[in-house]
């Protein structure tokens, strides 16, 4: 896939004017999204992805658009498990909830700066080393098999990144919010709300999922232009995705082990299209026989979506059943 640097320019720019929009009227508005309009504006982003994925269709052929919307479709199932770390967050500060749109979103925009970085990086060096494979699958498997013994983090384990207690110890933070202000004066002096350091909070610890969402998704795609995109599309709703789920987020106790299966299944698929890019051989019967499989895309995207149904459709009726039981018992 052959991306110019005008296509790049043009998809950077209208990206950056919805995000701008998005932008302007929460600074406008500074309030507590309802459920329609939180379900409004998360199926104008998903609009805005399928439309997308058609275009690469038109333009590039299936392959690309398969690519895309394999990655997306991985990026956003990972994003929706940031959100428990958000919530915890978002309580640990104390953050209104009229305000919590700005935070999410001014949080969004710094990850989705950092993880450009990220992603660059990456595409550079599979460029030069196919070795790199490697090493992202082991991580994903790792990853993968630490999540599934530790399940979704709560409160008690959320700890504050080394940024954070640097910006705590080094700026001068006053100790109440002043709407959705970052500056406030108190005595004469000027001073960070503590909006600012929530925002840090946010953007650092999407950077921290971004370990593992950007070795996921190279193990889809090694096109940076689909890399960048689908973590784009997947980050753009978040924040209404955020207002959307709500209590939901409780119920999807079975989530952590699909995302477990999922980041397991690509890293396994790393690591054989590496054995595949550097041609490893088994001896059969005296002769070398290159035999790394190649998983395609349609696999790929079939085993996601079948997996994150299982997971979500599993997590909803155990949710249902233990209400159940907590109200018969609450009767008896």
């Amino acid at each position: 896939m052959d991306v110019s640097g005008l296509v790049w320019a043009v998809t950077l720019v209208a990206l950056v004017a919805v995000l701008a929009v998005d932008l302007l009227i929460i600074g406008r508005r500074p309030h507590e999204p309802s459920v329609r309009e939180s379900s409004l504006w998360v199926g104008f982003y998903v609009g805005l992805a399928l439309l997308f994925g058609a275009g690469l269709w038109l333009f590039s052929g299936p392959s690309a658009a398969g690519q895309f919307y394999t990655g997306w479709l991985t990026e956003y199932s990972l994003s929706v498990d940031n959100l428990f770390v958000f919530v915890i967050i978002m309580a640990r500060f104390g953050v209104p909830r009229q305000y919590q749109q700005k935070v999410l979103l001014v949080g969004i925009v710094l990850a989705l700066i950092m993880r450009g970085g990220f992603i660059a990086a990456g595409a550079a060096l599979i460029s030069q080393f196919s070795w790199v494979f490697y090493i992202f699958g082991a991580f994903l498997i790792y990853t993968a098999i630490n999540l599934a013994r530790q399940g979704e983090p709560d409160e008690d384990e959320f700890s504050e990144n080394v940024l954070i207690r640097w910006s705590r110890r080094a700026l001068p933070i006053s100790r109440t919010y002043d709407g959705a202000r970052l500056v406030t004066h108190e005595n004469g002096k000027r001073l960070f709300t503590p909006l600012l350091i929530v925002m840090i909070a946010i953007g650092t610890t999407d950077l921290i999922f971004a370990l593992d969402s950007i070795p996921a998704i190279f193990g889809i795609t090694q096109q940076a232009y689909l890399v960048f995109t689908a973590n784009v599309f997947a980050l753009m709703g978040l924040r209404q995705l955020y207002f959307l789920l709500g209590g939901l987020l409780d119920r999807l106790i079975y989530l952590s082990y699909g995302l477990a299966v999922v980041l397991g299944f690509i890293g396994v698929k790393l690591v054989l299209e590496a054995l595949a890019d550097n041609n490893l051989p088994f001896i059969n019967g005296g002769e070398h026989v290159a035999w790394a499989p190649h998983i395609p895309i349609w696999l790929s995207l079939l085993v996601i979506i079948g997996t994150l149904l299982v997971a979500t459709v599993a997590s909803l009726a155990k949710s249902a059943r233990d209400r159940r039981r907590a109200l018969a018992e609450a009767r008896s």
